[in-house]
């Protein structure tokens, strides 16, 4: 099995959400990660979805997904051809004797401390998974407390724009 990342433009109406990830549940798929949010246009949402398939049966879901009424254009996002991100927050016991090694970890991987208080800190980093699991990996020592992340959000690379087309679909159809 590999990981793909598809870019799923639908429809902003209510229970979307749950047509698609039901369709992925329905065939047994793992969604690795699953990001929703707006779009330039008000009327069209994007839902990244990471999920771990062989080709082909990414194909059979790839076809049912375009069967959904509420669904405008998917794409899959190469990682070469594209800018994948993740955002990370991270408790991390830092007494003040541990405040400084935690502190050059943190500028090390440009990320930065939102919060602090006489035992720990919290951290905020995007990048890729790669680079947040180099992170992570450094901050072990210190104690990990808590950790949140949110699902890979992701854009293709150059100036073409994915929701160019699909919106004249969406104003065709209302």
């Amino acid at each position: 099995m590999s990981r793909h990342t598809l870019s799923v433009l639908v429809e902003n109406k209510p229970g979307v959400l749950t047509r698609v990830a039901g369709l992925f549940a329905r065939r047994s798929f793992n969604i690795h990660s699953l990001a929703v949010g707006p779009t330039e246009h008000e009327e069209i949402s994007r839902i990244t979805v990471v999920v771990d398939v062989d080709e082909l049966p990414l194909e059979q879901v790839t076809k049912q997904l375009n069967k959904l009424i509420n669904v405008i254009k998917i794409v899959e996002l190469e990682d070469a051809s594209s800018v994948q991100r993740e955002l990370l927050l991270v408790k991390v016991k830092a007494d003040t004797a541990q405040r400084t090694s935690v502190l050059e970890v943190v500028q090390l991987f440009r990320a930065h401390v939102v919060d602090v208080v006489p035992d720990s800190v919290v951290i905020e980093a995007t990048g890729s998974p790669g680079k947040l699991g180099a992170l992570l990996t450094a901050l072990e020592p210190f104690g990990i407390r808590e950790i949140v992340q949110s699902g890979t959000v992701a854009i293709g690379r150059g100036s073409r724009s994915i929701t160019d087309r699909a919106l004249e679909r969406v104003s065709r159809s209302a």
